[in-house]
């Protein structure tokens, strides 16, 4: 349990530290636009580009993983946009949201760290595979349900054009494409700017992690929706369990991707709920409060998860497949 506590703690502490100075401080949140920049634009891809550069170039298109994952989460996202309708009466666009609240874990600022830390490099290519694939659903899934929901009307080919601008441009994706392009010819940089990007892999998740606290300390809470609970079970209990039952039964994984696939799942809701919230006007306050209720939370339940997977307690397989 030490070696749990270990693991986790000092993930936790970071974003806690950073929500206790955003909370002492009370900084404005302009503050936080260069480290979020830096963050953003350079220091989570220049980690992405680092870790999957260097990974075996065949295991980079392994579909059945790919499909196995992003199917729960567009389960996990079904469920609870499910929920949104009811407790929304019908409002799609409240429900897109609680709909990313249920789905979309904390993949970015906490997923690489995490899972490499408990699962070793073999852990890079599957967390780098749930990352990219996950973020393409949502960015996919989320402009179609709002442009639906506006009462204008659905224009696919305007629709479209932003959603794949949307994909195409994000700079954790190109960093990953470009990796890939890297993987494939066996690339690798001089010594120089090696050595920059293991500084800015090295910077990712402490940055990431202390200015996801900040962010939100300063977010609004206004108590807890009747509908919270139930995205939060989804997020945190249903999303796992159906990534260990669904990857089981898709093929023959080693224990580090599959044991990738379940930890990326049971990560609290990502701050993008928030962005994407606030980029449509909708469900922001609630959006804030979900995201601050699911990474309290998340300290026990991915610590027992962490135990689970470090006690080798979980079968790789579901026991009936």
């Amino acid at each position: 349990m030490q070696q749990v506590l270990s693991l986790a703690l000092p993930f936790f502490g970071l974003i806690f530290l950073g929500f206790f100075c955003g909370k002492l401080l009370r900084y404005p949140e302009a503050g936080l636009q260069w480290m979020n920049f830096f963050i953003v634009y350079i220091a989570l891809p220049g980690l992405f580009f680092k870790l999957i550069s260097a990974a075996p170039f065949d295991q980079l298109a392994n579909w059945p993983f790919v499909i196995a994952t992003t199917a729960t989460t567009a389960l996990m996202f079904l469920l609870s946009f499910g929920v949104g309708m009811v407790s929304t009466q019908g409002n799609i666009r409240a429900s897109a949201v609680q709909a990313v609240a249920g789905a979309y874990a904390n993949i970015g600022y906490m997923g690489p760290g995490l899972t490499i830390a408990a699962l070793g490099a073999h852990a890079v290519v599957p967390t780098a595979l749930i990352f990219v694939f996950d973020n393409a659903l949502h960015f996919t899934a989320v402009p179609m349900l709002m442009a639906l929901g506006s009462g204008q009307g659905l224009k696919w080919g305007e629709t479209a054009r932003f959603v794949i601008k949307r994909v195409v441009t994000h700079p954790f994706n190109i960093a990953s494409a470009a990796a890939i392009c890297a993987a494939a010819i066996g690339f690798e940089p001089p010594q120089a700017v090696d050595t920059m990007l293991t500084f800015l892999k090295n910077a990712a998740a402490p940055c990431a992690l202390f200015a996801m606290g900040v962010t939100v300390a300063l977010r609004p809470f206004e108590g807890v929706p009747k509908e919270l609970p139930f995205l939060l079970f989804i997020k945190l209990i249903l999303h796992p369990i159906a990534a260990w039952i669904i990857v089981s039964s898709v093929g023959n994984f080693d224990r580090e991707w599959v044991m990738t696939a379940v930890l990326m799942a049971a990560l609290p809701p990502a701050l993008n709920v928030f962005v994407i919230a606030n980029q449509y006007k909708v469900y922001v306050a609630r959006a804030s409060g979900a995201i601050l209720a699911g990474t309290a939370l998340s300290v026990f339940t991915v610590t027992v998860l962490l135990y689970l997977i470090t006690a080798n307690l979980i079968p790789t397989r579901f026991p009936i497949f």
